[in-house]
């Protein structure tokens, strides 16, 4: 089907410098967590995205010499002809499909941290890091700035050779441009600091740098945070943001801007989750650039919708679609567009699954697209599957995400699936989440699999449809697949007693779980949530019933109240919520105990109460500390278990009990995928029963295959490094 000519805008060309992009779509740079370690998956990754329409991809942020580096978390580094080869092999694959590849040429300073290296980084002042710890910079005399700009020239000589078609001189989030022209951080007194032509003299130098050194073969890039959120204290837009744009043009020295917003410490508010920021929420900054600009704009703010990009390129607000996660949910994303199959694009939900990985200091995966960052190590393709050799009858019991997914790959693969929910509709617990605050976009998860099921004759849904032990086995399916996923624990069972909580019980009127709340239990005015879970569940619930006028206080053994949501970019502004929203913190806490009553009560304890010496020796019975006992009283009138969940274990259970009567019912095996195996993020469960779909032929469908692991064999040659 060809596509709707409204859309004809997204595809037409366009020139940037010496360059020119094939359409208008244009993967920003954003992490992945293969850097130039792991050439191939970094290939396969960018590749799959230029097979997919993109006219631009772009790696992560780009180390150019060893004084920054971000060890242990991985990005792309230029420092030699080793990381050269590797990263030609990105450039060669975006090549192969008219795509151009952008490198994003990173000095961060102090924000490195350096842990590999162990260099003292020079950068613009004497400053500290606020995020990697006990990491300071020394400040660059005029002759160390010129060093550092001619490492800028250099890595731009090595991006060139590699193939690069686009160079950034990046000064968005932390990078040392930035800090340079930001007043907050530039502090100098001599020819870079003061006025803004001192403050913006380093990044139009190091422009300069790029441009010699590149000469015609590459277009020049700037990625610049427009305003940085911190009113006078920063860059404002239309202050020094909009004045930068003016002066760099006016040098001749820029052929794309790449425009974006954030907080220094808090990227966050650029990359930000779909908890708090609906998409395009950085247009009321960024559309200001093209008012000054002459040269091409892009912009990014998770938009997956193509009338919302048609409105992006003809209200004037930019002139490319910048895109980082939505790439990453659906790489094929302009050539459905381009095909007029937009039912099909797998839009992405805002959850920060992809960052949180990179956070943590491992590579990117996808709630809605499990073969991100497979492509190479696994082989799988996000639009392409193998036909089944031998296609069978496969039932899946639950259709929640897990389910969904798998039943899903196994269509594709040619298998008679059968999937059956017991509730009226498919979700499974998705659709409790759906209704927290903030979480509405998660339920792309469901109808995005939901549309793709009902083009699949092969597959059959049925809802309202509870399957027991003996149903399953007389079902007449090859092979059983059950998702029927977790609950929350009804008695308190937490990892900080490894045990049930004492006096927690959910059949009690006072005390409930998640999914009784959904399900409409009476809450009483004044409410304790006890959270030993640490992500978005505890919080979910402590803002649902804020919002409904309660008296809310949240417990967490915890340093802070859902530490998960740091990697996940959510939370600064969880913590302004809850103030906001008056609900009392009780972190580095936990209950001790719950006595049910008229009046509630939570005995809270400090984690840490117990004495900082250990006793002289071990004596049996006794801890070999002085052991604490002191608690807090909270009264309340409703308390809600957010201490742990639970595999929904049961059902497979009875069917391995009854193993000896499956071959009798023609029965080859049974699996459990998703949460009723254990439970855990939402990006794990569907990436498990994609891969078990993937892999159901193999000798052992319930363990993964093995995958190509890219790294150094001992007694094999080294890598090159220079020459």
């Amino acid at each position: 089907m060809p596509r709707d000519a409204k859309f004809d805008p997204l595809f037409e060309p366009l020139q940037i410098g010496p360059k020119t992009m094939k359409n208008r779509f244009y993967q920003v740079p954003h992490c992945l967590g293969a850097g130039s370690e792991r050439p191939g998956v970094q290939a396969a990754h960018r590749g799959t995205k230029a097979e997919g329409g993109w006219a631009v991809v772009c790696t992560e942020a780009c180390s150019i010499d060893p004084e920054t580096d971000t060890e242990p978390s991985t990005v792309a580094r230029l420092w030699d002809q080793g990381d050269v080869i590797n990263l030609r092999h990105m450039c060669d694959a975006a090549h192969a499909h008219g795509t151009l590849a952008g490198v994003e040429l990173w000095h961060c300073a102090q924000e490195a941290g350096n842990l590999d290296t162990r260099i003292a980084p020079m950068g613009v002042g004497p400053l500290p890091s606020d995020g990697a710890l006990q990491s300071y910079a020394h400040q660059a005399d005029e002759d160390e700035i010129r060093f550092l700009i001619n490492l800028y020239g250099e890595a731009a000589k090595r991006a060139r050779d590699a193939g690069f078609d686009i160079l950034y001189a990046y000064g968005s989030h932390r990078a040392l441009p930035m800090q340079f022209l930001s007043p907050r951080f530039n502090q100098r007194k001599d020819s870079y600091g003061g006025s803004f032509e001192n403050r913006a003299r380093f990044w139009i130098e190091t422009l300069a740098a790029l441009k010699n050194a590149a000469g015609d073969d590459c277009a020049l890039a700037v990625r610049i945070s427009i305003d940085q959120l911190l009113g006078p204290e920063g860059v404002e837009t239309f202050e020094d943001g909009l004045k930068f744009v003016e002066y760099a043009e006016s040098e001749g020295l820029v052929d794309v801007w790449d425009v974006n917003i954030t907080q220094y410490m808090e990227w966050g508010e650029d990359a930000a989750p779909s908890r708090f920021q609906k998409a395009n929420h950085q247009a009321p900054w960024s559309k200001h650039v093209k008012s000054v600009a002459k040269k091409p704009v892009l912009g990014v703010g998770r938009v997956t919708s193509p009338d919302d990009m048609v409105h992006i390129l003809s209200s004037g607000q930019a002139d490319i679609i910048g895109a980082a996660r939505p790439s990453i949910a659906d790489p094929f994303l302009p050539k459905k567009i381009e095909e007029g199959r937009l039912e099909d694009i797998r839009e992405c939900i805002g959850c920060n699954a992809c960052i949180s990985r990179w956070e943590r200091g491992a590579a990117l995966v996808c709630s809605q697209n499990a073969t991100a960052n497979e492509e190479f190590r696994r082989g799988w393709h996000p639009e392409k599957f193998t036909a089944a050799p031998n296609p069978g009858g496969v039932l899946i019991v639950g259709a929640g995400p897990s389910g969904l997914e798998c039943a899903r790959v196994l269509g594709e693969r040619g298998y008679d699936v059968h999937l059956c929910e017991a509730e009226n509709e498919i979700g499974g617990h998705m659709l409790d989440v759906m209704r927290y605050p903030g979480y509405s976009e998660w339920g792309r998860i469901i109808s995005y699999r939901q549309t793709q099921l009902h083009k699949l004759a092969n597959v059959e849904i049925h809802t309202s449809a509870r399957l027991n032990a003996n149903d399953i086995l007389r079902y007449g399916a090859e092979k059983v697949v059950l998702a029927v996923g977790a609950h929350w624990a009804e008695n308190g069972f937490n990892v900080v007693a490894m045990g049930p909580l004492p006096g927690a019980d959910a059949s009690l009127p006072q005390i409930c779980t998640p999914e009784q709340i959904m399900a409409g239990k009476d809450v009483g005015e004044r409410v304790v949530v006890v959270d030993g879970d640490g992500y978005f569940t505890g919080v979910g619930m402590a803002e649902m019933m804020a919002d409904l006028g309660k008296e809310v206080s949240i417990l967490s053994q915890y340093d802070s109240i859902a530490p998960m949501s740091e990697f996940t970019l959510e939370k600064s502004n969880l913590q302004r919520m809850m103030h906001e929203k008056g609900i009392r913190q009780y972190t580095n806490q936990w209950a001790e105990s719950i006595e049910p009553g008229n009046i509630t009560k939570v005995a809270a304890h400090s984690i840490w109460r117990d004495g900082y010496q250990r006793t002289a020796g071990p004596k049996s019975g006794e801890i070999p500390r002085r052991a604490g006992d002191d608690v807090t009283m909270l009264e309340c009138d409703t308390v809600i278990l957010v201490t742990g969940r639970v595999a929904n274990h049961e059902l497979y259970g009875d069917l391995k009990s009854r193993r000896d009567e499956w071959q009798g019912e023609g029965i080859e095996d049974i699996f459990q995928i998703g949460d009723c195996y254990a439970p855990r993020m939402l990006a794990d469960v569907v990436f498990d029963g994609h891969r078990l779909a993937r892999e159901f032929e193999s000798d052992n469908p319930a363990r993964p295959l093995p995958f190509i692991r890219e790294r150094y064999i001992q007694g094999q040659p080294l890598p090159p490094v220079n020459g």
